[in-house]
C-alpha cells in the first residue's frame, strides 16, 4: 500500500467525495488521474471490524451499454481475474485490514494503462452476513502532446483585402484529452472578432489520440509586418494543466505605395564628367511598385528601382523624375531630383607657339571653361612662376626659351584639372656649352665622354671633328648621339685616345657658327686641356691652369660660349 493511501486511511474518509451508504460503508475517490502507459492505483476503503468476506471489482462499459462487467473476484481465499478480459495480465488488487481501526482497503492496480481503460470502476464489499456496500471511481487518462508547430503563409497578405485572410496555422499532435490552442499577437491573446477568426480542426487518430489544427485569419494592417505571432497550447496532465508555446514568426504584409523618394549616389560629393551615378527610386509600399524614369521630360529605359548612368557628361545634368504605378490600386506617385554634372574644358593657350627675337616681350594667356570656379598657374621646369592665367615674358634671352606649362584646377573638385604646354623659342646664333664627364687624361680602360649643348633658334646643327695633335691628321669621329631640348640640341660622343687628340664641337644656324675645342692627352703625366672657341665674328682661346698629378677625379669641364 502506498504512503498516499495509508495517509488517506489515517485521515479518515472525509477526503473521499464518492460514497455509497449501505450496511457496509465503502468510500472511493471520484476520479483518479494517470498517464498513458503508466500505472493506475484505484483505492477502495471500507469500514468493518473484520476483514471483508468478499470483494468484487466491476467496470462499466463505455458508450450506450452501461452494463457492468466483472473483472476481479476475491473471497478471502481465492482470487479470480476474469478470463478473456482486456485486463488479464495487467491488474492486481492489494488487500489490507486494520482491526483496531475497523478499516480495510482493496487497491486495484492497473499496469500499462490504455485509453480504453478510461471508464468507471466499481468496488463492491461484502461482510460475513453477505451485506454489501459499493463505491465508484472514474479513471482519467492523460497523454502529453508533441511540441506544437507553427507555419506562416508563404505569400504576402494585402491590407486592402476586406475579409480576414489566413496568415498562419498551428498544429499539435498526440494529445489526450484534446489540447487547446490560443493565438497570440505579441504578448496579447487574440479574441474572435470581425477582424480576427480562428478555424480549428480536431482529428482522432486510430490510437485514440488527438491532433488539433488551428488556422488564424486576421484583417492585416501595415503595422502587422513588425508583429510577432505564435500559438500557445494548453494540455492536461495528471493533477493539473501545462502550457507550451511555438516559436514566434513574422508575416509578410503587402500594402500600397503612398510615397516615393529619389536619391543619388554618390550623395556626399560633387559629380564630375566621367563618374558613374546611381539614381535610386524607393517606394514605401510592399511589394515595390513598377517604376519609370524621365530626364528633362524624356522617358528613360529602366524597369528596376535603380537607374545607372555610366561615364556621365554635362548632358546628363538636369531634372530626373521617378514615377511609381501600383497594379493593385491603380495609383501612382512621383518624386524628382536635380543633378549637375560639373566639367572642365580643355585649356586654350594664346599664342600656342611663338618665336621671339632677343630683347622682345611676350604675353601668354591660359583659359579653360568650367562649371565651377578655377585656379590657374604657370610652370617651367616643374617650378611655379605665377598663379594667374596671364604670363608676361620681358626682354627675351636664351634663358627665356623653353617649355612652359599651364595648369588649371578646380579647388572644389580636385580631380578636375587640365594641363597645356607651349614652346617659346628665341632667335639668335648658337650659344654653345661643352661638358667633359671624365678626366681629360685618357686611361687605357676607359673613355672620355664629351657633351655639346647648343641653344638657339632655328635649332642649330652640331658637327664633331677629331684630329691627332702630333700629325695633324683627322681621326674618325665615334658614334654621335643627339637629342632635341627645350632650347636647342644636345650632342654626345665617347672618345678613347691612344695619343694626344683635339676634339672640336661646332654649332651653326642661319645667324652664325660657334666652335669649341678640347685637347685630350693619352699620357697620365701631362694633363693639358685647351678649349678654343671660334665664331664668324672672332676667336677666343682659353687654357685652364695645370692640376696636381695626384688628382684622380675631376669635375666635368664646362665651357660656355
Amino acid at each position: 500500500m502506498t504512503l498516499r493511501y495509508i495517509a488517506l486511511l489515517i485521515a479518515g474518509l472525509s477526503v473521499f467525495t464518492c460514497k455509497t451508504w449501505a450496511v457496509v460503508d465503502v468510500s472511493m475517490e471520484d476520479w483518479v488521474d494517470v498517464s498513458l502507459k503508466g500505472q493506475a492505483e484505484i483505492p477502495c476503503i471500507y469500514t468493518l471490524k473484520e476483514p471483508a468476506k468478499m470483494i468484487v471489482w466491476f467496470t462499466k462499459l463505455p458508450g450506450r451499454d452501461q452494463s457492468r462487467r466483472r473483472i476481479y473476484y476475491y473471497d478471502g481465499q481465492k482470487t479470480v481475474i476474469e478470463e478473456g478480459s482486456e485486463y488479464v495480465g495487467r491488474i492486481k488488487v492489494t488487500h489490507s485490514h486494520e482491526p483496531q481501526n475497523a478499516r480495510g482497503s482493496a487497491i486495484l492496480i492497473i499496469d500499462n494503462v490504455q485509453l480504453s481503460d478510461q471508464r468507471e470502476y466499481i468496488c463492491t464489499v461484502y461482510n460475513v452476513s453477505t451485506d454489501s456496500g459499493e463505491g465508484r471511481t472514474r479513471l482519467q487518462i492523460f497523454n502529453s502532446p508533441s511540441l506544437p508547430v507553427i507555419e506562416g503563409m508563404h505569400t504576402g497578405i494585402s491590407v486592402t483585402v476586406e475579409e480576414p485572410s489566413k496568415v498562419a496555422q498551428c498544429k499539435v499532435d498526440d494529445g489526450y484529452p484534446r489540447p487547446n490552442i490560443t493565438w497570440y499577437k505579441g504578448r496579447f491573446p487574440l479574441q474572435q472578432s470581425e477582424e480576427v477568426k480562428t478555424m480549428e480542426l480536431v482529428t482522432t487518430k486510430p490510437n485514440g489520440l488527438f491532433t488539433v489544427h488551428s488556422d488564424l485569419y486576421i484583417k492585416v494592417e501595415k503595422t502587422d509586418e513588425d508583429a510577432l505571432f505564435y500559438c500557445e497550447v494548453k494540455y492536461f496532465v495528471p493533477g493539473g494543466v501545462r502550457m507550451t508555446e511555438t516559436k514566434k514568426i513574422n508575416i509578410t504584409v503587402h500594402y500600397p505605395t503612398t510615397e516615393v523618394t529619389l536619391s543619388v549616389n554618390p550623395h556626399d560629393r560633387l559629380i564630375k564628367e566621367g563618374d558613374t551615378v546611381k539614381i535610386r527610386c524607393v517606394g514605401n509600399g510592399k511589394p515595390p511598385p513598377i517604376f519609370s524614369f524621365t530626364h528633362n521630360g524624356d522617358e528613360l529605359s529602366s524597369d528596376e528601382e535603380m537607374l545607372l548612368l555610366d561615364n556621365v557628361s554635362r548632358s546628363n545634368s538636369g531634372t530626373y523624375v521617378c514615377q511609381s504605378f501600383d497594379l493593385d490600386t491603380g495609383t501612382s506617385f512621383e518624386d524628382s531630383i536635380n543633378i549637375t554634372v560639373h566639367y572642365l574644358d580643355h585649356i586654350v593657350v594664346t599664342p600656342e607657339e611663338t618665336v621671339l627675337d632677343q630683347g622682345d616681350d611676350l604675353t601668354l594667356t591660359c583659359n579653360a571653361l568650367s562649371s565651377l570656379p578655377t585656379q590657374t598657374a604657370w610652370y617651367k621646369h616643374d617650378m611655379q612662376l605665377v598663379e594667374r592665367h596671364v604670363l608676361e615674358l620681358n626682354n627675351a634671352s636664351y634663358d627665356t626659351a623653353g617649355m612652359y606649362m599651364c595648369k588649371v584646377t578646380v579647388p572644389s573638385l580636385p580631380d578636375l584639372q587640365e594641363l597645356k604646354s607651349v614652346q617659346v623659342s628665341v632667335r639668335g646664333k648658337p650659344k654653345l656649352t661643352v661638358e667633359m664627364a671624365a678626366d681629360p687624361v685618357n686611361k687605357a680602360d676607359r673613355s672620355v665622354n664629351l657633351t655639346c649643348h647648343a641653344e638657339g633658334y632655328p635649332s642649330p646643327t652640331i658637327t664633331w671633328t677629331l684630329s691627332d695633335q702630333w700629325t695633324g691628321q683627322p681621326v674618325p669621329v665615334p658614334e654621335v648621339e643627339s637629342q632635341k631640348t627645350d632650347t636647342g640640341v644636345l650632342s654626345m660622343i665617347s672618345v678613347r685616345a691612344t695619343s694626344k687628340l683635339t676634339v672640336n664641337c661646332s654649332a651653326a644656324n642661319e645667324f652664325g657658327t660657334v666652335n669649341v675645342s678640347h685637347k685630350i692627352e693619352a699620357s697620365a703625366r701631362v694633363k693639358t686641356t685647351t678649349t678654343q672657341a671660334t665664331s664668324t665674328k672672332g676667336t677666343r682661346l682659353t687654357t685652364p691652369p695645370k692640376q696636381p698629378h695626384t688628382a684622380r677625379r675631376k669635375r666635368p669641364v664646362r665651357m660656355i660660349l
